[in-house]
């Protein structure tokens, strides 16, 4: 027995060590590998190794009594109340949450569908997952102050977020959070953010339109989200210009630094060694010191470039005073409606000597909100195009939608439209400067509807929300979220979690639990969400996309904001398919990335 057993679990590490360096290839973008695949590939023999070793030594030591914890004498199911991974000796749930850590997301649904908590016992921690509605009201509301962030997630966060708002707890995060809630409430912020997210729509709109003209052409939509919601988030906060979405598409440093980080520091939480790659400055590690000071480096000049702004009107003796008459460049300051500027401004108002924002703070702030803003509407947008393509009739419900709220007293001006957008037909499509002409037609015609684009106008679109949600539901940008638990706490439903381990509420899995949302979860259908053709939104306990409680999203308007905006561009104009039949699958990070990217054909409607 004992030798079978043995037999056994050195080939499963071997099987293990082999699948992850295959699918590490799917976890690290090709640039990252470049510069450490040898390294890489070397720790992981030894991770392997050294893994065998313990665990034969383990089995060695315990002789006849060899069976991990949570399986009975007769090889039977554990003798828990709670089911989950079986924790082997000194090891824990680890070997099985490195099997399927490609695919963690809907390894916690098929443990979660049988029981709406459970633990998982890795060798330095334990979480515990939950999806029940009762227990995520209690971790994020009733006892919120046992459930911070922590420690170790502030220590995996620090060299990207710092001590921003995502990343801190206590004084530091309320002091963030209430002057953040003031800032994002503005009407100042909210109308600013509707001319930047109606103009980068806009020129995402104009690319597509390219693409569509060269029926050859492919485009991988979740790419062109990324630099759409980079350049839109930094123009918002920062008050500059990234061109990401220039024709050319050009590679933009900040953004390539910006995402690497952000990857490797998110793996941080599945990876055992990389305080000792920190150490030695080695692999990804050695990488993530380079990326991080890009950013730092791009972000500390903004902060240096707008503070000589302020200095010029201090030099200039003209204060800004509540009492006084403003400089001319303390009212252009004020023209300036990103929140960094806003940020600055706060300082000045500040008595002398009692700074805000340190350029620490600020850095902090901003990076914050960069990646608030970014990635999550980003691979919400992705997700939603590709519901569409799965669902074309929701994509045709929500056409009608459109048309009817803002073309119906348009319609009788579209009688010319055919020969524009259907020139292929009238067999002038060979002709560059008719094909050109043909583009800015268009181009003409979408910026033309984007007028009607308003943010009063946008919240009566019920069904493309109600579509908004649905995709939220079963694809959260942020599918997991984990707290460290401060003090020995009960949850409602009875489970006990222990201080100093973790507590994670799953949205991916609570959008597939059927005892949450009905014998349908796992469908997509929009009608769920309305009644009376009214969108009813349901607890933010139970439809976590935005988190809920002290810590409720502060972006979400302004997110929700740009998800419209975008969509009822591309809804309206872009019929989009995939380029490839192999199933579209999600890439295990802390964000709910397509893998690969979504790769699509665009054709444009009429």
């Amino acid at each position: 027995m004992v030798t079978q057993v043995m037999t056994c679990i050195m080939e499963g590490l071997q099987h293990l060590g082999r699948t992850l360096q295959r699918e590490k290839l799917n976890c690290f973008p090709r640039e990252i590998l470049s510069s450490s695949w040898n390294t890489m590939h070397d720790q992981w023999q030894v991770i392997t190794a050294y893994a065998a070793l313990i665990a034969v030594t383990v089995w060695m030591l315990l002789g006849l009594r060899i069976l991990p914890r949570g399986l009975s004498g007769g090889g039977g199911r554990r003798k828990s109340s709670l089911p989950g991974p079986i924790r082997w000796p000194l090891l824990g749930a680890a070997p099985e949450v490195l099997w399927n850590y490609h695919r963690l997301n809907d390894w916690i649904v098929s443990y979660l569908k049988k029981s709406p908590t459970m633990h998982v016992q890795l060798p330095s921690v334990t979480f515990t997952y939950t999806v029940l509605p009762e227990n995520v009201e209690h971790i994020l509301k009733n006892n919120f102050s046992n459930y911070p962030k922590g420690e170790l997630f502030h220590e995996l966060m620090d060299i990207f977020l710092g001590d921003g708002i995502f990343n801190t707890d206590g004084e530091l995060w309320r002091k963030q959070r209430k002057t953040a809630s003031f800032e994002f409430a503005s009407k100042v912020l909210r109308e600013f953010s509707t001319l930047v997210f109606r103009d980068y729509s806009l020129k995402l709109a104009a690319i597509l339109n390219r693409a569509a003209a060269s029926t050859a052409a492919a485009v991988d939509m979740q790419d062109l989200f990324m630099r759409l919601t980079m350049d839109s988030i930094c123009k918002i906060s920062f008050g500059i210009e990234m061109g990401a979405l220039e024709p050319s598409l050009p590679d933009i440093p900040f953004a390539k630094a910006f995402e690497t980080t952000n990857e490797i520091v998110s793996h941080r939480f599945m990876d055992p060694w990389w305080k000792l790659k920190r150490f030695f400055k080695v692999g990804t590690e050695a990488t993530v010191v380079k990326s991080a000071k890009e950013v730092d480096d791009f972000t500390y000049n903004v902060i240096r470039t707008r503070r000589a702004e302020l200095a010029a009107a201090r030099r200039s003796g003209q204060k800004l005073q509540a009492d006084a008459v403003q400089s001319q460049v303390t009212k252009d300051l004020l023209g300036r409606r990103d929140l960094f500027t806003r940020f600055l401004l706060l300082n000045e108002e500040a008595e002398e000597g009692a700074e805000m924002f340190t350029d620490k703070n600020l850095r902090d702030t901003m990076l914050n909100f960069v990646i608030a803003g970014r990635d999550t509407t980003a691979v919400t947008l992705s997700w939603f195009v590709y519901m569409m393509i799965q669902h074309p009739e929701v994509a045709e419900k929500i056409e009608q939608e459109l048309i009817c709220t803002f073309e119906k007293s348009e319609k009788e001006d579209q009688s010319a439209a055919p020969t524009i957008m259907n020139s292929k037909k009238s067999g002038i499509d060979d002709d560059d400067d008719s094909k050109a002409s043909d583009e800015a037609s268009f181009n003409l015609r979408v910026a033309e509807y984007s007028q009607h684009l308003t943010y009063d106008s946008l919240l009566n679109l019920q069904y493309l929300y109600a579509a908004i949600l649905e995709t939220l539901r079963l694809y959260p940008a942020v599918p997991m979220d984990a707290k460290s638990v401060l003090n020995d706490d009960v949850f409602p439903d009875g489970t006990p979690v222990k201080k100093g381990n973790m507590v994670m509420y799953s949205a991916y899995a609570m959008g597939r639990m059927e005892y949450i949302w009905g014998s349908d979860a796992c469908e997509f259908k929009p009608s769920r969400w309305l009644k009376d053709g009214v969108v009813q939104l349901e607890s933010p306990f139970k439809f976590t996309a935005f988190q809920a409680g002290p810590r409720i999203c502060l972006g979400k308007d302004s997110a929700m904001l740009q998800l419209r905006m975008v969509l009822a561009i591309l809804c309206r104009f872009y019929k989009f398919q995939l380029v490839s039949q192999a199933p579209v699958k999600y890439r295990q990070m802390s964000i709910l990335l397509v893998a690969n990217g979504l790769h699509v054909t665009v054709t444009r409607k009429m």
